[in-house]
């Protein structure tokens, strides 16, 4: 398990909302600070009026990680890695956010509440945080994206 405490940001749109609260809670009962980009309801809007400040506070050093959430997750995930030094990656499984950590140190994570029930939500997140970035071969790729 992650012991260092750290701030991470999260954003949403409707269809994610869901698995806000529910995420939220699990963050802090780790000792994690949160900082919540919206949205505050079930209620449809755009989904970049609340995953780019997620991204952004990553991307300025408001917040140590990011985690943002949709429908699906994917146009999630695009809205994020367009914000320069952000490295979200979509997880569906456990291999997936285990991966995108220790393969590409991806510092922000995008779901899709339709796919992701919340019991699993919360142990993708888990898995995602407890992971280290194995570094190696991978540090020079993970380079050339920043690149």
């Amino acid at each position: 398990m992650t012991q260092q405490a750290l701030t991470i940001s999260i954003g949403t749109d409707h269809a994610g909302f869901p698995l806000k609260a529910p995420i939220i809670k699990f963050l802090q009962a780790r000792g994690h600070t949160v900082i919540d980009c919206g949205c505050h309801s079930s209620e449809s809007c755009d989904y970049p009026d609340f995953i780019r400040p997620a991204a952004q506070a990553v991307s300025q050093g408001k917040a140590d990680l990011g985690i943002v959430l949709g429908g699906s997750g994917n146009g999630e995930a695009i809205v994020a890695n367009k914000v320069k030094g952000v490295r979200c990656g979509l997880v569906w499984n456990e291999w997936s956010a285990e991966m995108t950590k220790l393969h590409n140190n991806a510092n922000c994570i995008a779901m899709g509440a339709r796919p992701v029930p919340e019991e699993l939500a919360l142990k993708l997140v888990g898995i995602w945080l407890d992971t280290e970035f194995e570094g190696g071969r991978h540090t020079a790729r993970v380079d050339k994206i920043e690149g």
